[in-house]
């Protein structure tokens, strides 16, 4: 690998890893904020108490969550810096914007208000310190937008002129840069992309806690006392909650990334023809549910068809025309002189399917969860298929049993699709650093060597690495807990003095119990 190649390496492992937990914290502020909202609203004492222990505990989720991904986002912003100057160096000031106001969002905003709702339980009014936590949620959506707006200026370069004098980009119009059509496509496919993980993470937490896991003190026993302890009611609600917005994220994810791959297909056609590994230009074009290529990727040797699905997913209609990759290099050399303008295609093709298939497959859990523990249900008895065909012979208890111990890991499959989304993304631009304008070679440190390339590499991984294991343990700690009440907060007495102030003399009467949140 050359220097090149470590380099883009090294940026695709820290922006991955640093991307876990962006939706996360995404999700689960806005899941945090419902919860809490919906706690103010309900008139039902009990349910309020358990929306509230709900709301604490996906609070601490994203609190963890936040600090990492803080943490690591810190590293996202060097990049350009250590690998990537020249690149930095002619789009600073079209990129610094970008940066600097999502940075002042998450050190500022975002992590302000969070430590206000944190500690503010038992010294805000209730409707102020609800306010703290949507500032936070609306936060990350704005924080989202703006770092997704430098992206999509390296898919689709728009704002942005040339100083005569330095030859450096500088920024036209903010105004243009934030409605660059990439954008507006890519924001809400990320944020739905986003619901799913979050909502997979509360799935998998609750639903280990509801059915599997250790139960609370106060429920024991037999599964009657589970199923009646606050505890208990308050995870099955995450779960249902998380399975709710898993698949209501999945159904939207599919239908921005409609929107999305149009977009696409007009500013990039050889990313669209990457992805269907589509050579020849074709009308009416078939999009392959599996192809097999020879060694080189060069050609398809056999596929799996439906027939005009591409052309409808390019442009909206199933027989128009799709530009073939041939074709597309040739324009290319055209255009922008000689070159390789064709991205790897093996990669672009594999990835853009992992990315549709296991989102699919991770709505489709969450949906199977719901239907099995609808109306209370418990998904462990037979009853809850409630379909003649579908017996204990075909769903054992054993195999209920473990799939029920294998929702944990559920949270990896849409963190995978959204991975092999970013990676079809970036990769299928290739060899454009910003499309059009910059190959990525050109963009790329002066004077950076191999080994010092290698060195960043095995640092940033071992370092994530450590905040992986972190993260882990932090999540596993607090999903052992049992839920607690915000309400409830232990005070400590004053000790009485005698006349002389030596010392206590006689206990001082019991005062009256503080109530740190009001009752809402």
């Amino acid at each position: 690998m050359d220097v090149v190649d470590i380099t883009r390496l090294q940026f695709a492992v820290v922006t991955i890893y640093h991307y876990l937990f962006v939706p996360l914290s995404i999700s689960l502020a806005s899941l945090t904020a419902g919860l809490q909202t919906a706690s103010v609203l309900t008139r039902d004492p009990a349910r309020a108490q358990r929306l509230r222990r709900s709301t604490l505990f996906t609070g601490k989720l994203l609190l963890v969550t936040f600090a990492v991904g803080v943490v690591t986002g810190l590293v996202q912003e060097f990049q350009f810096g250590m690998g990537w100057s020249a690149f930095a160096r002619f789009y600073g000031d079209v990129f610094g914007p970008t940066l600097a106001i999502e940075g002042m969002l998450a050190f500022f905003l975002e992590a302000t208000f969070l430590g206000l709702w944190f500690f503010g339980w038992d010294r805000l009014p209730r409707l102020v310190h609800l306010a703290t936590i949507w500032v936070v949620a609306v936060g990350t959506l704005i924080s989202a937008y703006v770092i997704l707006g430098a992206n999509s200026f390296m898919q689709h370069p728009v704002a942005y002129a040339l100083d005569p004098t330095t030859g450096r980009a500088h920024l036209s119009s903010f105004a243009e840069l934030m409605t660059n059509p990439v954008l507006l496509a890519t924001f809400p496919h990320t944020i739905a992309g986003a619901a799913m993980l979050g909502g997979a993470l509360l799935l998998s937490v609750g639903s280990w806690r509801r059915w599997i896991g250790p139960a609370p003190a106060g429920a024991a026993g037999s599964p009657e006392a589970r199923a009646v302890d606050p505890d208990q009611r308050a995870f099955a609600g995450l779960a249902r909650l998380g399975a709710w917005t898993t698949v209501a994220g999945g159904l939207a994810t599919a239908l921005t990334g409609d929107v999305l791959g149009k977009v696409m297909t007009s500013v990039q056609p050889m990313k669209m023809a990457a992805a269907e590994a589509l050579y020849a230009t074709t009308t009416g074009a078939p999009f392959s549910l599996l192809t097999i290529g020879n060694l080189d990727g060069s050609r398809p040797v056999f596929s799996l068809e439906v027939p005009y699905l591409l052309s409808f997913l390019a442009t909206g209609e199933f027989g128009s025309t799709v530009q073939g990759i041939d074709d597309l290099q040739a324009q290319y050399t055209a255009t922008y002189g000689p070159g390789d303008y064709v991205p790897v295609i093996p990669l672009a093709y594999w990835s853009f399917r992992a990315m549709i298939t296991i989102g699919l497959l991770s709505a489709l859990v969450a949906g199977v969860y719901l239907w099995l523990t609808r109306k209370g249900l418990d998904p462990r008895e037979p009853k809850a298929s409630a379909l003649p065909f579908m017996s204990q012979r075909l769903f054992p208890r054993p195999l209920v049993q473990l799939s029920l111990r294998m929702l944990p890991t559920l949270p990896l499959l849409p963190a995978a699709a959204g991975t092999a989304g970013w990676v079809f993304t970036e990769t299928a631009r290739q060899p454009w650093l910003a499309f059009g304008l910059t190959l990525t070679e050109d963009g790329v440190s002066p004077g950076l060597t191999a080994g010092e390339a290698w060195l960043g590499l095995a640092a940033f991984t071992a370092v994530y690495g450590v905040l992986a294991v972190v993260w882990l343990r932090l999540v596993k700690h607090l999903v052992a807990q049992d839920l607690a009440d915000p309400a409830s907060r232990p005070t400590t007495a004053r000790p009485a003095q005698d006349d002389d102030g030596e010392g206590a003399a006689e206990p001082a009467p019991a005062a009256a119990p503080r109530v740190a949140v009001p009752t809402y």
